[in-house]
């Protein structure tokens, strides 16, 4: 184990030294390494490597193979290191046909081998689309606020990249009305052409993952600009493009039967034509909720009375001829949508009994807290056919989100997201679709999709007995010194660096934890565990997040990762940290362990 010395300056005249030792392997990793090998060997075989990763870290399909091919290649590497020094210093490799345990302890940090997530989709994707919680953007093409941020492509191809799979465009007409344009309506941002995103999005729509991507279209267009969308779509995707077999639809089809596929959600024309009257848009409502979104929205133009001559536009552009024509003005339109998409005229209630066809009915934040309240399974039920989008309540003008378990209780499949609006909300969001290989569709708990022998379905807010522990071991952490300059966290001194371990989930299963402080050590080692008690595990995440400790002001951001306790990986894991965006940093990682031990039911 060797010493690092940093030295920091006082005052432009004094000098501060700090030695700091390199981490050596922890207690709990030399037992493991001294009961697989026999406890006096000096190395670790293949075959005591397999029963490691079988027995401890719970591996069972790897193979003898997996364990030899391992063992190869850090061999080779421990060679070519041996090469490099051997001018200076002569080494008999007296363990050339096992690990040290260094290289045993250096191995545990390899991410290739020891992630806490399995990286491919292991989830069952033939089952309806409305059995997954599914990745969803709000408002797609924002890139910032609200109110006055730019319309683009950009951020809807970054979204794509991260594996979102549901893109939101809203619709208006060109300034001359002859073309379409997406933009947040009756606000400053500027807008983006419709065909600019489109092509955008089938470049980009499967470099993440092959599941469907669907479009939500939130349009506010004549019949004819709706026939020149359908134009449009039908162009730029062709075979891509996935029409429904029937109409409606009785069922969703799978996420599997729809690899590679583009899908269409929006409101049929007639219905929205309809709405029109009662002012019931998603983006109208969004706006009013709560109050106005902001004196600087534009204000809404009034509506031309039925008994005109139909020669003026209201404010989306619509005539009172085009109001009579109805659906039959764009046949082409409401032949390209999948999911039918509908917002509730008068109460919640009345929509969570549907028949027939399937369809999407889109609730604010605010209204399905306030539904859920008193119709929670009924919510419930609704969800195991149909689909629910829920969506940022208008007041978020800075594109803030909310908390996502609000949807994901209720099995509300689109919780959409402003993706631009970084936080511990959005961190909870991407920690969910690290699950199933990241390809952006969760297949939710059983409890959400089946009912019981009297057609019962849960209650999200019954309190439930305790389920399982997950007992959390963080042992150190290292790669600030690659990835911050010296004096980034503190000028005169090393970090002081402490973790703070949380679960994030149904009320019942909130905790806070956090470490000691480490000071003046870029590699902390902490050695610390808690344990956590989980009611509903299916649904918890594990949110973990390193700060640098300041006496005097806000304790420093070293790095943040959410992870789905349900695809946690036991045993010893190298955790890799993200930047507030979401973004990994290129070193930072954490030494932690991960167990989970079943609950004993309490006699009556």
């Amino acid at each position: 184990m060797g010493t690092v010395t940093y030295s920091y300056k006082m005052f432009k005249y004094f000098n501060r030294k700090f030695d700091v030792s390199e981490q050596a392997p922890p207690p709990d990793v030399k037992e493991a390494f001294s009961a697989f090998s026999h406890g006096a060997a000096s190395s670790m075989s293949a075959h005591q490597l397999l029963r490691f990763l079988h027995d401890h870290q719970r591996e069972t399909d790897c193979t003898a193979e997996d364990s030899n091919r391992i063992l190869d290649s850090i061999i080779q590497s421990r060679k070519q290191t041996n090469d490099t020094n051997s001018e200076r210093h002569h080494h008999p490799d007296n363990n050339k046909n096992g690990l040290t345990l260094d290289e045993f302890f250096r191995f545990l940090f390899l991410l290739d081998f020891n992630d806490p997530l399995k990286s491919q989709v292991h989830h069952d994707m033939n089952a309806p689309l409305s059995h997954y919680f599914i990745y969803t953007g709000h408002n797609s093409y924002l890139t910032g606020n609200q109110l006055s941020s730019v319309c683009s492509d950009v951020p809807i191809i970054k979204a794509l990249q991260r594996g979102v799979r549901v893109i939101e465009l809203d619709l208006w007409p060109n300034s001359t009305k002859d073309d379409i344009d997406v933009v947040h309506g009756r606000t400053l941002t500027a807008p983006v052409s419709l065909i600019q995103c489109l092509k955008s999005i089938k470049e980009y729509a499967f470099v993440k993952s092959n599941y469907p991507v669907i479009i939500t279209l939130e349009d506010h267009l004549t019949p004819f600009l709706q026939a020149r969308v359908a134009e449009m779509i039908a162009q730029v995707f062709g075979d891509m493009l996935y029409f429904p077999h029937e109409d409606p639809l009785t069922e969703f089809p799978s996420p599997e039967s729809l690899k590679g596929r583009i899908l269409i959600s929006t409101k049929p024309p007639k219905e929205y034509l309809e709405s029109k009257q009662f002012k019931d848009s998603d983006s109208e409502r969004e706006s009013n909720e709560e109050g106005s979104l902001s004196p600087c929205i534009i204000p809404e133009l009034e509506v031309v009375d039925e008994k005109s001559n139909g020669n003026d536009l209201d404010e989306e552009g619509l005539s009172a001829r085009d109001k009579k024509s109805d659906q039959q003005s764009a046949p082409e339109y409401k032949r390209l949508i999948t999911i039918n998409a509908g917002k509730p005229k008068g109460h919640v209630k009345d929509h969570l009994n549907n028949v027939g066809g399937v369809k999407r009915l889109s609730l604010s934040e605010h209204e399905l807290e306030k539904a859920s309240a008193t119709y929670g399974s009924d919510i419930v039920r609704f969800t195991q056919k149909n689909i629910i989008r829920v969506y940022p309540k208008g007041t978020r003008v800075t594109s803030s989100n909310y908390r996502p378990h609000i949807g994901w209780m209720y099995g509300a499949q689109m919780v959409a997201f402003n993706m631009q609006g970084h936080g511990k909300s959005l961190w909870y969001m991407q920690g969910m679709f690290r699950a199933n290989g990241g390809c952006g569709y969760v297949k939710k708990p059983a409890f959400l999709t089946e009912k019981g022998p009297h057609n019962e379905v849960v209650d999200p807010k019954r309190a439930l007995p305790e389920k399982k522990s997950l007992k959390v071991k963080v042992y150190m952490g290292n790669g600030w010194s690659s990835d911050f300059s010296k004096t980034h966290f503190d000028t005169f001194s090393p970090p002081d660096f402490y973790t703070k371990v949380c679960i994030v989930g149904v009320p019942a299963d909130k905790a806070n934890k956090k470490t000691k402080v480490i000071q003046d050590n870029w590699f902390p080692v902490w050695d610390e565990e808690f344990e956590f008690p989980l009611t509903v595990p299916e649904l918890a995440l594990l949110r973990i997040e390193v700060r640098e400790y300041d006496k005097h002001e806000k304790d420093d951001f070293g790095g943040q990762t959410c992870l789905p306790v349900s695809e946690l990986r036991s045993g010893f894991r190298a955790v890799p940290l993200f930047d507030q965006k979401g973004e990994q940093l290129k070193s930072v990682k954490l030494l932690m362990r991960f167990q989970f031990v079943d609950s004993v039911p309490t006699s009556q």
